[in-house]
C-alpha cells in the first residue's frame, strides 16, 4: 500500500465521520455504498433505522473519486434542510400490521418514494400516506 492510498483512506474515514456527526447518527446506522458509473464514482448513503431495522436511501452523490463523492455528500449534508422538502411516509411491511413512520428530505414526492423504495421490493411494503410537511 502506498502512502497516497493511506492518506486517501484516512481522508475517507474523516469525511465519513464528519458526515455522520452532522447527521447526528451513529456510524453503525450508516451504509456507504460506492459504485462505478464509467469514470465516475457514485456514493449512495443509506440510513438504517434502529427501531425497525429497515434501510432507506438518504442521498446519492457522485465524483471523480470516493473522496470527491464524499465531499459532495458533505456539501449536501451541510445544506439539505434548506434545499429539500420534508416528507413523512407512513407504511408497514406486508403481512405485519405494525405502522411505521419515516421521514425523508427530497426535492419532490417522487424522489421521496425513490428513497423509501431503494434496495427493496416495492411489493413488500404498504404505504398508507405520504405527507409534505409544513416548512418550519
Amino acid at each position: 500500500m502506498t502512502e497516497g492510498s493511506v492518506n486517501m483512506n484516512v481522508e475517507i474515514a474523516r469525511l465519513q465521520k464528519e458526515i455522520a456527526e452532522r447527521l447526528t447518527m451513529p456510524s453503525e446506522n450508516l451504509i456507504w455504498e460506492f459504485s462505478d458509473n464509467g469514470d465516475i464514482k457514485v456514493l449512495d448513503l443509506i440510513t438504517v433505522n434502529p427501531a425497525h431495522r429497515q434501510s432507506f436511501l438518504f442521498h446519492s452523490t457522485q465524483g471523480f473519486s470516493k473522496v470527491d463523492a464524499l465531499y459532495e455528500m458533505l456539501k449536501y449534508v451541510k445544506n439539505y434542510k434548506e434545499i429539500d422538502n420534508s416528507y413523512t411516509i407512513q407504511w408497514s411491511i406486508k403481512g405485519n400490521e405494525e405502522l411505521h413512520t419515516s421521514y425523508f428530505r427530497a426535492g419532490n414526492l417522487m424522489d421521496a418514494l425513490k428513497k423509501f423504495s431503494y434496495g427493496r421490493d416495492i411489493n413488500s411494503t404498504v404505504i398508507f400516506s405520504i405527507t409534505l410537511n409544513p416548512i418550519s
